[in-house]
């Protein structure tokens, strides 16, 4: 005879199934040349097996994207992030505030990136990584690029390292002082506006949707991003 306890975890998993499945397909392709040591790491790394649900791929389930080829212009994303309780009124007290976004080394901002690491205990109520409390260079690689927000006084207060692995990009690295003034949201923004107007990419991913924790979702959904479902090719 099955336990309560076992009853309600498999309601949980046939109610969890039920939610994948209706989500969007989204076809995203890994593409070697980029940087083949790396992409070819990321994809054994996305297609693995999920360490808590060994049916699905590690990466393939409630993906947080932003379909990026949806959208005709930066300005008709903008549209849909303006309203009240999205990211267009944070991004606008980012730039009030004299918020500057613009590409960097980060290797030419170690100091600052340490501050930003060291700056809070505690990101989404876990500890920080520990990895993040090293100050260390960091390796060249040509698939990815880092964007910065600068505060009013010039100091890196955000950035973004993002990686493109073929038709679509994922965030690497994302961080910023926890201050309310609403530079993640400026700095995602752009990052979103920019790689439409570019045309290179089809998709942009911020992780799970469904996984995160909920403060962290919210921030995702407020940006535009959705849950999906993923299929993954390699070229």
């Amino acid at each position: 005879m099955q336990t309560p306890a076992t009853v309600v975890k498999l309601i949980e998993h046939a109610s969890l199934a039920v939610e994948l499945a209706g989500l969007p397909l989204a076809q995203l392709c890994f593409e070697r040349h980029l940087n083949p040591p790396a992409i070819l790491a990321a994809y054994a790394n996305f297609t693995r097996p999920h360490p808590r649900y060994k049916v699905f791929r590690n990466k393939a389930m409630g993906i947080a994207l932003v379909d990026i080829a949806g959208f005709g212009n930066a300005a008709s994303y903008l549209d849909t992030v303006r309203k009240h309780g999205h990211a267009g009124p944070q991004s606008r007290k980012a730039l009030a505030r004299g918020y500057q976004l613009r590409r960097i080394d980060r290797n030419a901002h170690l100091d600052e990136l340490h501050a930003i690491h060291t700056s809070c205990a505690e990101r989404q109520g876990r500890p920080i990584d520990g990895a993040y409390l090293r100050m260390r260079p960091y390796p060249e690689q040509p698939h990815c690029a880092c964007h910065g927000a600068f505060d009013a006084g010039g100091r890196l207060a955000a950035y973004c390292n993002v990686a493109r692995f073929g038709n679509f990009v994922a965030t690497d690295q994302l961080m910023g002082y926890k201050n309310g003034d609403g530079a993640m949201y400026l700095l995602l923004a752009h990052i979103i506006c920019e790689l439409i107007e570019e045309r290179q990419v089809a998709w942009f991913m911020y992780d799970s949707y469904l996984g995160a924790r909920p403060g962290l979702r919210d921030f995702k959904r407020r940006l535009g991003f959705r849950p999906y479902r993923a299929r993954y090719s390699l070229v």
